[in-house]
């Protein structure tokens, strides 16, 4: 594997300069299950024309005398990228789910495996007796949602091999023709208000505000520590019969199935200590991409296009209530996230997260940019992320897909959860360190009981109640949107 005469290294992204510090390195594990057993010679043909086609799975990383971290196109041996484990001791017992044995997989490459950088930094890895491959990637060459999009691109419709899947559209939120100037003028203010608002708070959890401590509460130096995995299955359309109640979105629900969920979990850990009051914070990557959702990978390669390849992510900080005014209704959750993330979508804390990282980065350089981020991580309590993919079968190297899920290596919280949207059903891979969170099927549970209860109370003939209640937030209205 050699460079390629003539060909100018580029300078690695803010973003992706984060990502390959000791304290920020992640990466990303997509998890793809086959109907069928895995066709190597398939597989390393659709890669060879899709997955190389971004320059970044065909690049070394390099570092030039003062040490800036660069990309340096190289020839890449697929042969070299696939991985076949060696799965014989995660088998417990001769009865183990498939599920749980790839979960111990992927528990296991969350603390041991590294990227190896004489490589390109990627790699696949093949289970072939489960019938699934993990795509692992570098975190510094692209987000989740560039993954993604570019993971389509390499795959045709069920019974449609002439057509790459549809991509989910997002709905936009653009202001009504109709809106008054008075209107436009008050969202105006409540954009800069909650802005500074939130932005503050992103800054205070960089500095010394952190979360009280609980059974849950990661730290300083847990990214070391041993990880068990396990995953929710729900169904879309449960979670779009609650958002419907609430007027709310699929990501409302997600979050109120994860306050509910957590709720009930801490009441399991110490049935003696109630949860009243308690008030823990999340961190959710959000894409900064226009328009939001899935994109087109042609696009994104694109030079000068808008659709950006690479690291398009803020970060906000959620705080989530857990416990109920009304402990019986469990749409409290539901009703509680929605009032804040309306809010949170009014400010401008994505971009700010984003553009101050990189500010950071360009002035004080590497290590005391990783060292901010790295505290608002470490005084927060979990991370989730939200990746709506095709609700239609897909095909990858003729094999039809199965499940597609989501997991990363390791940072200093003890929880963390990305969930991804397939054909009707979301599944949450969630990843914990075991010496704190010691069930994590049990948690899974949990979240999976706190949907259920919401659909049922949702599906009762008197559930007539869907007018969301603004729990202490400023009423913000929502029908300018279309």
């Amino acid at each position: 594997m050699g460079r390629e005469d003539g060909e100018k290294a580029e300078p690695v992204t803010p973003t992706g300069r984060f990502f390959l510090q000791p304290k920020g390195q992640n990466i990303i594990h997509c998890v793809v299950g086959g109907k069928n057993p895995i066709d190597i010679e398939a597989t390393k043909a659709e890669i060879e024309n899709t997955l190389l086609k971004p320059p970044r799975f065909c690049s070394l990383l390099i570092r030039d005398k003062h040490g800036r971290e660069l990309w340096q196109k190289t020839e890449v041996e697929i042969d070299n990228h696939i991985v076949y484990p060696d799965l014989s001791d995660l088998v417990a017992e001769e009865d183990d789910e498939e599920e749980v044995i790839i979960n111990r997989y992927l528990a296991d490459l969350a603390v041991s495996s590294p990227l190896d950088e004489t490589k390109p930094l990627w790699e696949i890895h093949v289970l072939q007796a489960h019938r699934c491959c993990v795509l692992r990637v570098h975190h510094a060459l692209g987000d989740g949602i560039s993954l993604m999009s570019l993971f389509l691109a390499c795959c045709k419709r069920s019974g449609r091999p002439d057509l790459v899947p549809s991509l989910p559209q997002p709905k936009r939120r653009n202001l009504s023709p109709t809106t008054s100037v008075k209107e436009k003028l008050r969202r105006l203010v409540l954009m800069v208000w909650f802005t500074v608002v939130y932005c503050v708070q992103f800054v205070l959890y960089s500095l010394w505000t952190e979360d009280e401590e609980t059974p849950i509460s990661g730290g300083e130096g847990v990214e070391l520590w041993p990880r068990m995995a396990a995953t929710a299955h729900f169904s879309l359309d449960d979670m779009k019969l609650v958002k419907n109640a609430v007027r709310g979105t699929v990501n409302d629900v997600l979050f109120g199935v994860i306050a509910s969920g957590l709720a009930r979990y801490l009441e399991m850990r110490s049935p003696n200590k109630p949860s009243k009051g308690l008030r823990i914070t999340g961190l959710e990557m959000v894409n900064r991409r226009f328009p939001p959702g899935l994109q087109d990978p042609s696009l994104m390669l694109e030079p000068g296009s808008k659709v950006r390849w690479g690291n398009q992510l803020g970060g906000i900080i959620l705080p989530l209530v857990l416990q109920r005014k009304d402990p019986s209704d469990p749409l409290e959750y539901v009703k509680r996230a929605k009032a804040l993330l309306d809010l949170k979508k009014l400010s401008m804390e994505a971009y700010f997260s984003y553009k101050m990282g990189s500010f950071i980065m360009s002035i004080f350089g590497p290590e005391v940019t990783t060292w901010i981020l790295y505290r608002v991580i470490a005084h927060t309590t979990f991370t989730i992320s939200n990746i709506v993919g095709p609700q239609e079968e897909i095909v990858f190297a003729g094999n039809p897909i199965r499940f597609l899920r989501a997991s990363s290596t390791s940072i200093p919280h003890a929880l963390t959860m990305h969930m991804v949207s397939y054909m009707g059903k979301a599944e949450m891979q969630i990843l914990v360190a075991k010496d704190i969170i010691l069930d994590p099927r049990c948690l899974a549970k949990c979240f999976e009981d706190a949907l259920l209860e919401m659909k049922d109370v949702v599906s009762l003939p008197h559930a007539t109640d869907q007018s969301p209640r603004r729990f202490g937030f400023p009423h913000v209205s929502t029908k300018t949107f279309s």
